[in-house]
């Protein structure tokens, strides 16, 4: 899984001196294009400082809900090695000067702020909050910032503080850093920061969702340089694809080897139950009972004199058990002395697949596995690129929000044929290390990256073939995308374009 939230809030904060006269503490950037990030060390006179630093902060917020509603709907999995979020802002260069070799810093904010309406970046003349001294206004009162600038920091639990800089989320851990940084060199990258300890904090409620705080980090902020002006796009900007996001990742594929189990390798088939349409546990019994958790069914799988019975439990994503999926891992060896003739000479053999209750009294489904043998050669001569991919149920149009099961159609045109005198269904091959990115056909740029070392567009396959889900929400509206497709095999990747996918979001 890879989804996309919106910044649900953002807006800058800055201590501005403005015509040599005053300091813009009072001053709103709610509603302006871009989140503009700077230090001026003695670039400015004011009456009664001398060496002034004026300073900015960015202030942005997720809608992180969303993450612990798909944690409670078994989704993901906040707690898995594999659930990963980043917060992502995108650079936006205008001509202006550009610092390099500097550090910026992250902190999750201890209090709620208003975004306001303000737009002028120039004068700074839009008074609303959120500003240097107020964070918002409650009941037509305005809360302050325990710090001019959020500049209150301290741990979770503490009072009158403005962001988090340490805390325990996990007592067997203790007290540890919630914060996150990034070395900007050049000066000109994308801010990318990996936030899924706080995130994780967040969705499990120890730290209130009130959203981060982004600014120089330490003796940057203190030092006597300038860093002027690191500018990111806003959520305002008229640019949807470069809008703030938090980018969230999870390994939520199933592979399912029904359609190529092989000998004396251990692999996993599924049986799914529905209860009108919907995934729902098997009722057993008079009393309806629902069959879940560990080893609550069993699997026979046999063939004339050969029989083996298997455990079966309920298919878990993460920590959480899957409603209505049931799945079995085994091995069968091809050296049995009751099947091996027959293997060696016909290559596989179709095993009874039979789903029953623990006590084998009752059937849930029965059904057929065919087992091949490994696949042995003495070299590799084949077109690693010879392959054929293609997109089986993907419509013209999407409305954003909604989440869809993309079919795909995978084919090596370099592998062996089987000849029968009967019609045969042509079914996609299986590739377990599969991924899609998603591109914008207009530009070529890349919305959704191939994700291998995380999983997190890895595509999953059952007894019908591969298929991922699209979470639509991710895509700026209004444009036209297609897929792309990466094969790895022997450690050689494979990148499939121009499978005809075009799509467009509403």
């Amino acid at each position: 899984m890879y989804r996309i939230l919106s910044a649900s809030k953002d807006a800058y904060i800055t201590n501005k001196i403005v015509d040599n006269k005053f300091r813009a503490t009072d001053s709103n950037t709610g509603e302006a294009g871009t989140l503009d990030l700077f230090k001026l060390y003695n670039e400015s006179l004011i009456s009664g400082e001398e060496n002034p630093v004026e300073i900015s902060k960015l202030l942005i917020k997720f809608p992180i809900e969303e993450i612990k509603q798909m944690d409670t709907d078994k989704v993901l999995d906040i707690s898995d090695p594999s659930f990963k979020c980043y917060i992502k802002l995108h650079d936006v260069y205008g001509g202006q000067s550009t610092p390099s070799n500097y550090k910026l810093i992250a902190f999750p904010l201890a209090k709620s702020f208003d975004e306001g309406s303000g737009k002028d970046i120039v004068k700074f003349s839009d008074l609303d909050s959120v500003n240097f001294i107020t964070a918002s206004i409650v009941n037509g009162s305005p809360v302050d910032w325990d710090s001019p600038g959020a500049s209150s920091l301290g741990s979770l639990g503490d009072n009158n503080v403005d962001a988090y800089v340490s805390g325990t989320l996990n007592p067997a851990i203790g007290k540890e850093s919630l914060s996150v940084e990034q070395y900007f060199e050049k000066g000109n990258e994308d801010l990318v920061l990996d936030v899924t300890k706080i995130v994780s904090g967040t969705v499990s409620e120890i730290i209130e969702n009130n959203g981060f705080i982004i600014g120089f980090s330490g003796s940057y902020e203190e030092n006597d340089k300038t860093y002027f002006v690191k500018r990111f796009a806003s959520r305002n900007s008229t640019v949807t694809a470069i809008r703030p996001k938090l980018i969230v990742k999870f390994d939520d594929s199933i592979q399912d080897n029904h359609e190529d189990f092989i000998f004396n390798v251990t692999s996993s088939i599924y049986l799914l139950n529905y209860h009108y349409g919907n995934l729902s546990n098997i009722l057993a019994g008079k009393e309806a009972a629902e069959v879940s958790g560990e080893n609550c069914m069993k699997l026979k799988i046999s063939s004339g004199s050969f029989e083996k019975v298997f455990n079966v439990s309920q298919a878990k994503r993460g920590r959480h058990s899957i409603e209505g999926m049931y799945s079995s891992s085994f091995s069968i060896s091809s050296y049995e002395e009751s099947l091996y003739e027959h293997i060696n000479t016909s290559g596989s053999l179709t095993f009874n697949e039979i789903w029953t209750n623990n006590d084998e009294t009752i059937t849930y489904l029965s059904s057929s596995l065919k087992i091949q043998k490994e696949n042995r050669r003495t070299s590799n001569t084949k077109n690693q690129n010879n392959l054929l991919v293609s997109v089986l149920n993907v419509n013209d149009e999407y409305q954003s929000g909604e989440r869809i099961k993309v079919r795909v159609f995978a084919e090596d045109r370099d592998r062996d044929i089987s000849f029968s005198k009967s019609p045969l269904e042509k079914k996609s091959e299986i590739f377990h290390e599969m991924y899609y990115r998603i591109i914008d056909s207009f530009d070529g740029k890349i919305l959704v990256d191939f994700d291998i070392s995380g999983g997190s567009t890895r595509l999953s396959s059952d007894s019908e073939g591969m298929f991922f889900d699209v979470y639509t929400d991710s895509l700026p509206k209004g444009r036209v995308y297609s897929f792309d497709f990466l094969i790895r095999r022997n450690g050689v990747n494979s990148i499939i374009k121009d499978v005809a996918s075009k799509f467009k979001i509403i």
